[in-house]
């Protein structure tokens, strides 16, 4: 049986290659993550956080390498099949919402939950349950303008793990925020995580929240190495 949710071993990604812009953004990148493990992916700008998160939620793909999630290698599976983990087994946050405006914070939870065939009643109670424990049940019939920063954020994380997905990919998910808000939503996403025990990617510039993760990986010019 294997005891890791995400594995990716020995990924490369090069942009523009063979030209004289050629980028290698990714070059023998390594990492394994258990179910109930959060590990932080610490990188500045431009070192390949974003590249790395994409191939492992199969939003991209590597030159070489392959990506393992619950078992099965993901690396050649087809576009549809493809969709399909990533609708059930994979969750995203990125550094802003991306919330349906003309949507409640209620319905932006259920709308994924409707379309991977929950019922209605089913997704509204399980909306209402993951905004309680992020402790904005009040705001779940507001839109999103009428939602402070940190309020759509946690909507947001509510969202992407609406249909309970076993791994979350997190790419600077309050790197939006004022310190004292970002500290707070941390907590939220972070109560979160361990209340449902996935594995979770969170990358973040932030060396103080980082450190509050159970371990934590630096991205420094396509090389990944343990901090």
């Amino acid at each position: 049986m294997n005891d890791f949710t995400l594995e990716v071993a020995e990924l490369t990604k090069t942009y523009n290659a063979g030209k004289p812009n050629e980028v290698r953004v990714l070059q023998g990148v390594s990492l394994s993550v258990k179910p109930g493990e959060v590990v932080g992916l610490v990188a500045p700008s431009g070192a390949g956080k974003s590249t790395l998160l994409h191939i492992a939620g199969l939003l991209d793909t590597p030159d070489t390498g392959t990506v393992t999630i619950g078992g099965t290698d993901m690396t050649n599976l087809s576009d549809r099949k493809r969709t399909a983990v990533r609708r059930g087994t994979v969750g995203f946050i990125y550094q802003f919402h991306h919330l349906l405006p003309e949507f409640t914070a209620l319905e932006n939870i259920v709308l994924p939950q409707l379309a991977n065939g929950v019922t209605e009643k089913a997704a509204h109670a399980r909306a209402m349950d993951l905004l309680g424990k992020v402790g904005i049940a009040e705001r779940a019939s507001h839109r999103p303008a009428a939602l402070s920063g940190g309020e759509q954020q946690r909507v947001a994380f509510c969202r992407s793990l609406a249909n309970e997905p076993a791994l979350l990919l997190a790419d600077e998910p309050t790197g939006n925020l004022d310190p004292d808000t970002s500290d707070q939503v941390f907590d939220a996403l972070m109560t979160l995580v361990r209340d449902t025990g996935l594995a979770a990617v969170i990358a973040t510039h932030n060396l103080e929240l980082a450190a509050r993760m159970d371990r934590q990986v630096r991205l420094t010019a396509g090389v990944l190495e343990m901090i």
